[in-house]
């Protein structure tokens, strides 16, 4: 998280910089979003919890780490929110009976941990609701779930600085002039947003999985890399909505696709294809965790008729992820089983890529023309700046012994593909076809 490297403190006891780093971590989205739910600022929430932290490096310095920091750090913060309010004449009525009962700024540390609710899955609906602009909402989750600082979102989302501040800022004000509740979601609710908080944590894993070839778990939290926050946040979701299958789905699919993150380049640095890695640096833990929450899920959402399509879009995904991490299991990979599946998830969810999955599924069982007929059927526009759609074909055509054809697809592929270990994989595979190329 970039702001928690901010938190060091200059001097002094590192052991005070390494804690309250630690409860920022743990707790951001926690405190944020019972500051936040007084006033519905949280922008204000924010820099009040900012100041808390300022505070913090000082007075644990002199005083010693206190027994409940996150408690601290929440009245500390909600004293200066009141101040805050008070000095620019806004009506605190209903904030001072909110903070009635709580002790002194001076003794911050006595609060009780059950005195900080969890209202994160409130912040988290917040963050979806229909007002808030789709293009933000995945950044405002970053930022205000898990303490993202802007610029290292802007990075991620490819757009500059100073944009992404004022979308977030406007997203913000949003909440706040339309009255956003910050509220537990009823069962409408629910239906109507859950599906764009998933989507939100998903487009975090998806933006930055390129970035995290070469890692282990305990790398995900290195800077750059989003595919950490997004296990987290999907961690928390199951947490606070632990009988919602898809939630469910969608952290066992992270779980399992990241679980070869360790895998997906060499020693050298080039890029390795699922099949050809080495199943003893996938990750043990990260499976396991991914099949528990993958079998939760299965529990909840079966269909008594065993109509895969009655199942959701990430349970799906994740049974395909289940599926290619079995071979460390079994050493194989059941190909029908997988072409099943990708035939389901694009009954389901009938997206470009999904389309273009089952198709090298489909080759892979019944032979590459029945896959390169498979994408000829796809009507999708977008499918001609596609790059996997690009780079199957060129694989197929390959496989057909269609030379020239499958030179032409490598290089249209090459052509889209901006990372650079997947950029030399596919000048090495073109060259091997039988046209060399300088790489």
């Amino acid at each position: 998280m970039g702001e928690l490297n901010q938190l060091a403190p200059t001097g002094g006891d590192d052991a005070v910089g390494a804690a309250l780093r630690n409860v920022v971590r743990e707790s951001y989205g926690r405190m944020l979003a019972v500051l936040a739910a007084s006033t519905r600022d949280i922008a204000l929430a924010e820099d009040c919890l900012q100041d808390s932290f300022e505070r913090a490096l000082r007075t644990w310095q002199r005083d010693g780490i206190p027994a409940n920091p996150a408690g601290w750090l929440v009245v500390a913060a909600r004293n200066r929110m009141l101040d805050r309010l008070r000095s620019s004449e806004h009506s605190t009525r209903s904030l001072e009976s909110d903070l009635v009962h709580e002790p002194a700024a001076e003794e911050p540390e006595r609060v009780e941990p059950d005195e900080i609710p969890d209202r994160r899955l409130a912040l988290l609906f917040v963050c979806a609701h229909p007002a808030i602009d789709a293009a933000v909402r995945t950044p405002l989750m970053l930022q205000t779930v898990l303490g993202v600082d802007a610029e290292r979102i802007s990075r991620a989302f490819a757009v500059p600085s100073p944009a992404m501040a004022q979308r977030l800022v406007r997203a913000k004000r949003r909440i706040k002039e339309t009255g956003i509740p910050f509220a537990e979601p009823n069962r409408e609710v629910l239906t109507e947003r859950l599906p764009a908080v998933l989507e939100a944590i998903y487009g975090a894993y998806a933006i930055d999985w390129a970035l995290v070839a070469g890692t282990s778990e305990r790398d995900l939290w290195a800077p750059g890399s989003l595919s950490g926050e997004a296990l987290a946040l999907a961690e928390i979701a199951v947490r606070l909505l632990p009988r919602e299958p898809e939630v469910l789905g969608l952290a066992a699919m992270i779980c399992l696709s990241l679980a070869r993150a360790g895998a997906r380049l060499d020693s050298e640095g080039r890029f390795v294809s699922i099949d050809e890695q080495d199943v003893t640096l996938w990750d043990a833990d990260l499976i396991a965790r991914g099949e528990c929450h993958l079998l939760a899920a299965s529990r909840l959402a079966i269909d008594p008729s065993g109509d895969l399509r009655a199942i959701g879009r990430f349970q799906l995904e994740a049974a395909i992820q289940s599926a290619h991490d079995d071979r460390a299991r079994t050493g194989t990979v059941d190909r029908g089983t997988l072409l099943t599946l990708h035939r389901a998830l694009v009954a389901v969810a009938p997206t470009l890529g999904a389309r273009v999955a089952m198709a090298a599924s489909l080759a892979e069982v019944e032979g590459p023309d029945a896959g390169l007929a498979e994408l000829d059927r796809i009507a999708d526009p977008a499918a001609s700046r596609f790059q996997p759609a690009w780079a199957t074909r060129a694989h197929l055509l390959a496989d057909a012994g269609r030379r020239a054809e499958s030179d032409a697809a490598f290089e249209r592929a090459i052509s889209l593909t901006v990372d650079p270990a997947m950029r030399e994989h596919l000048l090495l595979r073109r060259a091997a076809v039988g046209r060399i190329v300088d790489p």
